[in-house]
């Protein structure tokens, strides 16, 4: 949903008589304070024909225009190639992926980076329908900061078999986690509900009354400063490895947004938390036939794991 540009003017009535130019924006064109700012820094306020300063005073009957430029919808898919996805597995009803960092896989509020689904789209894939406008085809999600394997549906049958799968529980999703120090035990299970941090919409943390939430979870590596783990998700809610990992006290290594060590991040190279998705199993929707996708570890990730191992 894009609109175009539209021009607008109007002249300065009596009542505004010395307002600055700001103030009698906003008034005058039912704007906020802050867009009128914004506006008249991007030059695109005119008084009496020539260009406005915010301070300027307003004289009655002067002409005020502005520009008020084209308005883009943030949940609009737009086509645009993703350097660093590569295409692992594709057929009529599924496109399996490895999704780098730094890109989410639909669009969202606030997001306005590179999409999985932006991606598939400027690719020519034919993603499924179902589903809200932005995240059509999408069954599961990783975080912006998390790469790894997933699957996205391209048709209408796939699509209700694997969210049914999801929801059900029978995909197997399993993840490595760089955490810090040695969890005790070295295997185990955590069982707890995750919700919203109250001082933050975009944390999340272990409460009461958040959602049913289980991680299992297995040591594969113990070294000095960290431990690389197994990690099968059982549930699958947002952040929930990284909340459950420093709720034990042991945060993913790089992830200072849950607690993790700024210092051993910075001596490893790390811009975000060590975690990846390494693979992806489930019944295929069209031959029921088990499959299972698997992806390695990028350049950053294997990078900070080897000093890791290298540190006695």
């Amino acid at each position: 949903m894009t609109s175009s540009a539209e021009e607008r003017a109007l002249l300065v009535p009596e009542g505004l008589a010395g307002e600055r130019v700001d103030t009698g924006l906003a008034r005058m064109f039912g704007i906020s304070r802050s867009r009128a700012a914004d506006l008249l820094g991007q030059g695109l306020v005119r008084l009496d024909g020539s260009a406005a300063a915010k301070s300027e005073r307003l004289v009655p009957g002067s002409l005020l225009e502005v520009t008020l430029p084209a308005t883009t919808d943030p949940l609009e898919v737009r086509a645009e190639a993703v350097e660093g996805i590569t295409i692992i597995h594709d057929d009529e009803s599924i496109v399996v992926i490895d999704k780098p960092v730094g890109v989410a896989v639909h669009p969202s509020m606030g997001w306005t980076g590179p999409t999985v689904v932006g991606h598939l789209a400027a690719a020519g894939y034919r993603i499924a329908t179902s589903g809200a406008p932005e995240r059509q085809g999408i069954v599961q999600r990783l975080d912006v900061g998390t790469s790894g394997v997933m699957v996205i549906c391209k048709g209408e049958r796939a699509y209700s078999v694997l969210k049914n799968a999801f929801r059900h529980r029978t995909v197997d999703k399993v993840y490595h986690a760089l955490v810090q120090g040695h969890p005790d035990p070295w295997e185990g299970t955590i069982d707890a509900p995750i919700g919203r941090a109250t001082k933050s919409d975009w944390k999340f943390t272990v409460r009461d009354d958040g959602k049913h939430s289980v991680t299992h979870y297995s040591t594969l590596e113990a070294h000095r400063f960290a431990s690389l783990l197994e990690v099968h998700l059982e549930t699958g809610r947002t952040h929930q490895i990284r909340v459950h990992m420093a709720a034990l006290k042991h945060p993913c290594v790089g992830d200072l947004t849950y607690g993790a060590d700024p210092t051993l991040a910075r001596r490893l190279g790390l811009e975000r938390q060590w975690l990846h998705a390494v693979r992806l199993g489930f019944e295929h929707p069209d031959t029921g036939q088990y499959v299972e996708y698997e992806s390695e570890y990028p350049p950053d990730l294997a990078a900070a794991l080897e000093t890791i191992r290298d540190e006695h």
